[in-house]
């Protein structure tokens, strides 16, 4: 029986995009249940499936694993037949690197530039502190790229590196944050697949509006 994936909204969840797109872009199958943030009943509607009261969750037979990373990791463990995390050593180790740093970083960015992937592409100028994620963000693809990725993903194919910064491509996408050539390149990449595109018109398609996410 395939797992089931709670995610929160498609509009504005950066933490489910991730092991949403993972799993799209792998061919793993899974349910989706879709719960929506910010209404009286969305704490006790993800507690139903998550001990965290935050999503995503992976729920696979009975067993629960909440946290974005968690899950990448263990679909990576019950599917290694699948290059979820590279196959060559050091790439493997600097992926794991550049995603924990994703996972626990960055917070400036993070809140200047919500993820809304309804809003229309405009810029919006960045704090201090934003640019300095959007450069460390930059330095990493980069060095990734430059080492393993040449002009494909941060590590030649796709990988769970790229699910964890797919995320910041959108914010930096959507609020047209100044990037190198060689970023927008990535990006491109990035948005190119299927996958992407399916989330984002599930995104479209949803009614919920949530106000503090629907910055200028």
């Amino acid at each position: 029986m395939a797992p089931t994936l709670v995610i929160a909204n498609k509009a504005y969840s950066s933490w489910s995009f991730r092991p949403w797109i993972l799993m799209r872009q792998f061919g793993i199958a899974f349910a989706e249940i879709v719960v929506p943030l910010a209404l009286e009943t969305t704490r006790d509607e993800i507690l139903r499936y998550s001990p965290s009261g935050k999503c995503p969750a992976l729920i696979d037979g009975d067993l629960v694993i909440w946290d974005s990373l968690a899950i990448i990791e263990y679909l990576a463990e019950t599917n290694p037949q699948l290059a979820i995390w590279p196959k060559d050593k050091a790439a493997r180790a600097m992926a794991r690197a550049i995603s924990a740093e994703m996972h626990s970083g960055f917070m400036p960015l993070r809140a200047h530039l919500p993820m809304n992937m309804r809003r229309p592409v405009g810029e919006r100028p960045l704090t201090p502190e934003a640019a300095e994620s959007v450069a460390r963000i930059e330095e990493a693809w980069a060095i990734a790229r430059k080492k393993f990725g040449k002009s494909g993903f941060l590590f030649g194919e796709f990988s769970a590196a790229d699910a964890m910064y797919a995320p910041v491509v959108s914010r930096f996408h959507t609020y047209a944050v100044p990037v190198s050539a060689e970023s927008r390149a990535y990006m491109d990449k990035v948005m190119s697949l299927p996958a992407w595109a399916e989330w984002r018109k599930g995104a479209h398609a949803e009614s919920w509006h949530i106000e503090k996410y629907e910055v200028d």
